[in-house]
């Protein structure tokens, strides 16, 4: 479909016939064989995109049949990957009118996420969208109104959620293991000093379809650094470290604790140190008022430091004990139960007379039990999310990374960064979707789209 105005009429027009069409559990447990796989298109064979390629090709419930990339060669290397029968579709509009694609897997750049799984829900597709969500919040409302208005399955690429481990995690923090929930930490410390350079702008390259990368961002003239890869460090297409490695780990204290948002954000930080046309914060410090105890997240791209969390990790603190989470496993440390007097009597060397003196009291005493659990890696996690959705697909249950839950994540994430552009602390009314007494930042809630994606949006009647 060409144009804005035959894509809102095939919108409209199976808008119905989407519940007719729909895989239901039943239809499914009526065919058998290669009839019951699930037939996945790709938009973007990037670095994660090339993860979901495997995946979908290697797993028996499912035949990567389609990708979509606007970089040729790119399409061509998933080809390679997958066998001469894939069919490669430069604008993907085209691969979400092959009808014979069930679902489709987003790994685009950031901006695309949201309109991309919107368009592939009004096509009648089920997503695996990756994370974040959405690149403003008011995305998230839109993406879940289309959805729901579809019937689609759509599962969010917070592949923790799937891990066994993860789990086990979440069964013991909730039942107290490390005691009443204090503070949670997660960091991500790495020195990319002097930066990713500062090119000038120039002619896009001939294999690469520039103005569609752009997609709904503001037009721009093609420039390196803008383009493959390194979109993450520019405004117009990412929210930077926050809206990447935060998500993944302020994803599992949402999950955990069943958490719909914070009440209040403050954020600080910039690019200070990195010589490039990079935007984002090299530095960032961020604290996430929640209702019952407080998250500190840090990034650092100019200093790597003694140490730091690894890649999606977190540190849970609690009144009996901590806890380390990340995709390598976990372990639970314990404090020791010491009494009070005696940790005051023992401050350097004790005190004179009058002050608190040491008691007698058992030795080695513990306040929890001390875990060590393993994961099998990483690459484990994004197969069992892969086929957690291939599962919902089938079933039409709910995903372990549902859209709604997801939203608030990347809802987080947002308001952190716009607490560090506008210099102030944002609190956050999680019901209402709005911005507490700040008229001015609530304009953050929302971008523009560029001509012509402001008409798909608006095709959809969600804008």
């Amino acid at each position: 479909m060409n144009t804005a105005i035959s894509r809102r009429t095939f919108i409209q027009n199976t808008a119905t016939a989407t519940a007719a069409v729909a895989m239901s559990a039943r239809s499914y447990s009526q065919v058998s064989g290669a009839n019951d796989r699930v037939r996945v298109g790709l938009i973007g064979f990037g670095l994660v995109g090339r993860i979901h390629a495997r995946n979908f090709h290697a797993n028996k419930g499912s035949q990567l049949v389609a990708v979509s990339d606007t970089f040729q060669p790119r399409a061509d290397a998933c080809k390679e990957l997958v066998g001469s029968d894939l069919k490669q579709y430069r604008d993907f509009r085209k691969l979400l009118d092959d009808k014979s694609i069930d679902a489709v897997c987003v790994a685009t750049p950031d901006h695309w996420h949201a309109l991309h799984t919107m368009l592939a829900c009004a096509a009648g597709k089920d997503v695996y969208c990756e994370k974040p969500m959405h690149l403003f919040i008011k995305e998230g409302e839109w993406m879940q109104k289309v959805a729901a208005d579809h019937k689609r399955v759509v599962q969010i690429g917070t592949q923790q959620r799937s891990a066994a481990h993860y789990h086990q995690a979440k069964e013991l923090l909730r039942n107290d293991a490390i005691g009443k929930i204090v503070s949670v930490q997660c960091n991500f410390f790495r020195n990319i000093m002097p930066g990713i350079g500062n090119p000038p702008d120039s002619k896009p390259p001939a294999e690469l379809d520039w103005d569609m990368l752009l997609g709904p961002a503001p037009q721009r003239a093609y420039n390196p650094n803008r383009g493959i890869y390194h979109f993450r460090w520019f405004w117009d297409y990412s929210g930077g470290q926050m809206t990447n490695l935060g998500h993944h780990s302020l994803d599992i204290v949402h999950w955990i604790f069943d958490i719909k948002g914070p009440k209040a954000v403050s954020s600080s930080g910039g690019r200070l140190f990195l010589k490039d046309n990079g935007e984002v914060p090299d530095i960032q410090d961020a604290i996430i008022e929640y209702p019952d105890f407080q998250a500190v997240v840090q990034f650092r791209e100019c200093s790597a430091g003694p140490a730091s969390t690894s890649m999606g990790s977190l540190t849970f603190m609690g009144t009996k004990g901590t806890m380390t989470l990340g995709r390598d496993g976990f372990d639970i440390i314990p404090d020791k139960k010491v009494n009070p007097i005696n940790t005051f009597a023992k401050i350097i060397g004790g005190h004179p007379i009058g002050g608190p003196q040491p008691v007698e009291e058992p030795q080695g005493q513990l306040w929890t039990e001390p875990k060590d659990v393993k994961s099998p890696g990483y690459q484990a996690q994004y197969v069992d999310h892969a086929q957690n959705f291939l599962d919902c697909v089938r079933s039409r249950k709910t995903p372990n990374s549902d859209l709604a839950s997801s939203h608030h994540v990347s809802t987080t994430c947002h308001l952190a960064n716009i607490s560090l552009r506008l210099g102030r602390k944002i609190k956050w009314d999680s019901d209402k979707q709005q911005i507490i007494g700040d008229s001015e930042a609530n304009k953050w809630l929302r971008r523009p789209y560029r001509s012509p994606w402001d008409k798909e949006l608006k095709a959809l009647e969600v804008s």
